[in-house]
């Protein structure tokens, strides 16, 4: 068993104030893989007044200097790849292809981009014979998530590092392992002592503590809607910048003229990727209503060819998800669909069969369901798609924008002009046409309720940098 019980603060690995242990859980065998402390106050306190210490010279550091930086901690997490795949297979039940391919890829991924991006960022930009000066924010407290845990701490302390940020970082404690292993990765790579901190902890001991010091600058937080509006209420009283990406309930526009054999199969398969558990899964598939029959039985063949089971096993597709909290609700809202009248096209309540043991849920496909119905209203966060028919093209645009969400879309169709008129009419912050994805220098975030400010690329650089504005400068 990991004992990843002390928080990496100041350039060390360090006891909590008070010990308070948690057992991690691995959802594939419901048993515990792992023991944490959750912090608290005083050891939030402790991370922020190193990062604070930290600032003043690391926010002076060259350009050169946090390239190089950068470079190193993506050297190190080279070598250390294969254990940050082992770790998140075992902390979130990821398949051991998503695990070793998608989830550990994305946090290389970052900090490549990052120094990329840096190499050339316009910090100064001449107006006349005035300047404006791009500076770094100061100390930023982040908050990630379970479900794609290295991608999303990955996304947030590359770019803050890369303008001469500092950070106190507080992962999911649902899924810790892979956090610590970026420590360590920091750690070797050579990160100045308090420019990178970590705090293990759920939202009150640690988050709420974060959003509220007016040791702070700046939070930028990921996970659900409702959490993140407490972020933001706790940090409103020090008028601290916010960035949130949140919810989603992203839908699937599967046009007249899309090759309906691909655009079906694709859109069920990207649904069940990680689970179903990632916030711009393409949730909603809206289907022309003649064609709705012929959806579901495509729906239903690939459905019943995904393989369920052990993240080990070489040939799993869809593993268990996180946890039984995480099951529990999957189930409620599972058992709200048929209640609420949608038509069950195969999975359904309960395990798969042969899987008694472990969080796993039987992929399920929905058909004929209302967009007032609660599967088409609420982010499931599971391996659950809602079939929603549409009689014209004007009626999809208006079912996929009804909903407080607008993280992600996709819209399928063989006339590219014809897919990028209706993108244009949806309000979302990513449109995926034909399944397309843009790589690590696209933008990732969302309108609505699914968050402000971006992530990812030169654009992820934004959240982190302060507009000074240097009036008789002169040329």
């Amino acid at each position: 068993m990991r004992d990843y019980t002390r928080f990496y603060i100041d350039g060390q690995w360090v006891d909590p104030a008070e010990p308070r242990p948690l057992e991690v859980i691995n959802p594939a065998t419901e048993e515990s893989c792992a023991r944490i402390s959750l912090g608290g106050e005083a050891d939030v306190n402790r991370a922020v007044a190193a990062a604070r210490r930290a600032f003043d010279s690391y926010a002076q550091s060259s350009r050169e200097e946090r390239v190089e930086l950068l470079e190193a901690c993506a050297a190190v997490y080279e070598k250390r790849f294969a254990d940050i795949a082992a770790a998140i297979s075992e902390e979130m039940g990821a398949p051991k292809g998503l695990a070793g391919g998608s989830q550990a890829f994305t946090g290389l991924g970052h900090l490549k981009e990052a120094a990329k991006v840096l190499r050339d960022y316009p910090f100064e930009e001449a107006i006349g014979e005035h300047r404006v000066v791009k500076e770094p924010i100061g100390v930023c407290g982040l908050i990630t998530p379970w479900n794609w845990p290295v991608n999303q701490i990955a996304c947030k302390v590359a770019p803050a590092l890369a303008v001469g940020c500092t950070v106190v970082l507080k992962p999911s404690e649902v899924a810790p392992l892979s956090a610590w292993i970026f420590s360590e990765i920091l750690d070797e790579a050579g990160v100045p002592p308090g420019v990178y901190n970590m705090v293990n902890g759920d939202g009150p001991g640690v988050g709420t503590f974060l959003a509220k010091h007016p040791g702070i600058d700046m939070m930028s937080f990921t996970g659900s809607t409702r959490a993140g509006t407490l972020v933001a209420q706790n940090a409103a009283p020090s008028v601290k910048r916010v960035t949130q990406e949140l919810g989603g309930k992203s839908p699937n526009i599967i046009l007249e003229d899309a090759d309906f054999e691909k655009a079906v199969a694709s859109g069920v398969e990207e649904m069940y990727q990680n689970t179903g558990q990632s916030c711009n899964a393409p949730s909603r598939m809206l289907v022309p209503r003649a064609r709705l029959t012929e959806a579901e039985d495509i729906a239903r063949r690939v459905t019943e060819g995904v393989v369920v089971g052990d993240p080990a096993d070489d040939r799993t597709q869809v593993g268990p998800v996180v946890s039984k909290v995480q099951w529990d609700k999957i189930q409620g809202l599972i058992e709200r669909g048929i209640e609420e009248g949608a038509t069950l096209v195969c999975g359904g309540p309960g395990k798969p069969e042969g899987l008694a043991r472990g969080y796993y849920v039987r992929p399920t496909v929905f058909s004929a369901v209302n967009n007032d119905m609660t599967i088409a209203r609420e982010e499931i966060f599971g391996p659950v798609l809602a079939m929603i028919p549409y009689d014209t093209e004007a009626e999809a645009i208006r079912i996929a924008n009804d909903t407080p969400y607008g993280l992600a879309a996709y819209v399928q169709s063989e006339d590219i002009e014809h897919a990028r008129r209706v993108a244009a009419q949806i309000r979302a912050g990513n449109i995926h046409i034909n399944n397309q994805w843009g790589g690590f220098a696209v933008p990732f975030g969302g309108y609505k309720q699914s968050g402000n400010g971006r992530e990812w690329g030169a654009h992820g650089f934004t959240d982190f940098l302060e507009i000074k504005a240097i009036e008789g400068y002169g040329t």
